[in-house]
């Protein structure tokens, strides 16, 4: 995927959960942070970001911060949109076709399909009428090569593994794909010390038969892209 123009700053302090205050050109600037999660270990005081000009009028924040300069090796992408792009974009790529049963590029993608009372990120429609409802999961929290998630509460995302264990006890096929995104990781798993229900929910949920892919991303200044699988544990990583 390639990403809009982006233009360097540096990162000053959040000002709540959807919104940065960034040093840039000489000046303050409002940026907003499209990710709900903490990040607490990405958006320390100082650090170098890179930000996206806005261009809708009226908006209250001038730019949008997109990527995080962790280290000098790794660049992370704090995007909490970008995961379902991702994982439609990387499809025909096959980097998905052992567990999908079928080649990437024989899907066709429905975006945020309706579930009960809620949606979901895609629906896929494949050959011989083989289906597949998939949630994608932005992650960016990794700790001594294991990426974690969630890094804050996160009920949304709890609904989201009951509604897939729902479709799955009713023989339809469903996924959640944790996309890390960066490229450090080499491992998954569940971060209870930010959500202490989530694990049991992860567990209930393959228990179920939901599906459960990591996978980690390529990411620079103009690209991102889904990279390679890692090993998932549905039991959280030991002190």
């Amino acid at each position: 995927m390639k990403l809009p123009l982006l233009r360097s700053a540096a990162f000053l302090r959040r000002v709540n959960r959807f919104r940065a205050e960034v040093f840039i050109d000489g000046s303050y600037a409002a940026a907003h942070v499209p990710n709900s999660g903490r990040l607490t270990d990405l958006l320390r005081p100082y650090v170098p970001v890179y930000v996206h000009p806005a261009t809708r009028p009226g908006r209250k924040t001038a730019y949008d911060l997109l990527l995080v300069q962790y280290t000098d090796q790794v660049l992370v992408s704090i995007d909490a949109r970008l995961p379902p792009k991702l994982f439609a974009e990387a499809l025909p790529t096959g980097l998905f076709d052992g567990w999908l049963r079928a080649p990437g590029d024989q899907w066709e993608v429905q975006t945020e399909p309706a579930h009960g009372e809620g949606r979901l990120d895609l629906y896929l429609s494949g050959p011989q009428n083989s289906a597949w409802w998939i949630e994608t999961k932005s992650v960016t929290l990794v700790n001594r090569g294991v990426a974690l998630f969630p890094d804050a509460p996160t009920a949304r995302g709890r609904r989201h593994l009951a509604d897939l264990c729902a479709l799955a006890q009713r023989g339809q096929r469903a996924a959640v794909i944790f996309l890390v995104q960066r490229p450090d990781a080499e491992s998954f798993a569940p971060h209870p010390e930010a959500d202490p229900k989530f694990p049991a929910v992860l567990q209930q949920a393959a228990d179920c038969g939901v599906a459960v892919h990591a996978y980690t991303c390529r990411v620079s200044l103009t690209h991102i892209e889904i990279e390679r699988a890692i090993p998932v544990s549905l039991t959280p990583p030991r002190d």
